[in-house]
């Protein structure tokens, strides 16, 4: 699935040239047996099951390849989990920011959203749900001093789907509502961040749930990944 051209890197509003950029990959974490049940995850400490972990090794062994400088992580373990191949396979320290922190769902966690859904008409209507808007604010917070602290390297962000999604959706409405956005298990997402001569940031989404795909074989000291299956990508 192709972005529209218009979705590409944008200029400083008197036409020149930005300040900087910075690329990050906001990564969804891999498959865990409470995403196998549809079941909402919120703030369980769930790890990650045998797929979870295949999909960490896929996710780790493509975004190697797009020499991050730095990895930052929710600090659910799933989110850690999945951060693990990518940190052993470049040397670097995982840092973790609580604001990419999944969604709190209160007593719903471990309920079907289904069934969340079915009686209350929206996940956001059910009692106790942590608001939208706050979750929107603390992630592009964390996104902002990212992109800020980056420092021209790119970074890969470790987060969580409805995180994700409502960031998305939030950089760039065209996408259209967070729930019309998808995320699966293991997937990635491109990021732009330019700074303007004004100073304000404008942001770009290149592309969205791209999901590595293939077997991951070691070389000697090689790890070489066959295999991408692309998602919402800029033409």
């Amino acid at each position: 699935m192709v972005l529209p051209p218009d979705h590409g890197p944008t200029k400083a509003p008197d036409g020149g040239a930005n300040v900087w950029s910075a690329r990050i990959y906001l990564a969804r974490h891999g498959r865990t047996t409470l995403n196998a049940a549809g079941a909402l995850r919120g703030h369980i400490d769930v790890p990650l099951d045998s797929v979870g972990h295949h999909q960490a090794s896929l996710l780790g062994a493509e975004l190697a390849g797009r020499n991050p400088g730095v990895i930052i992580s929710s600090p659910l373990r799933r989110a850690l989990e999945t951060a693990a191949p990518l940190a052993q396979r470049t040397s670097l320290v995982t840092v973790i920011d609580k604001r990419l922190t999944d969604r709190h769902y209160g007593e719903w966690a471990g309920v079907r959203s289904s069934d969340v859904v079915a009686r209350w008409g929206s996940l956001d209507a059910a009692p106790g749900v942590e608001p939208a808007d706050e979750v929107r604010d603390r992630v592009l917070a964390a996104l902002i001093d990212v992109a800020e602290s980056a420092g021209g390297t790119a970074a890969v962000v470790v987060s969580h789907d409805a995180v994700n999604r409502i960031a998305l959706s939030a950089l760039d409405p065209s996408l259209g509502a967070p729930d019309a956005l998808a995320q699966e298990t293991g997937c990635f997402n491109t990021l732009e961040c330019h700074k303007q001569a004004n100073g304000q940031l404008g942001w770009s989404v290149l592309s969205i749930n791209q999901v590595p795909q293939g077997e991951v074989f070691t070389f000697g000291p090689e790890l070489v990944v066959l295999g991408l299956r692309k998602g919402l990508v800029t033409g």
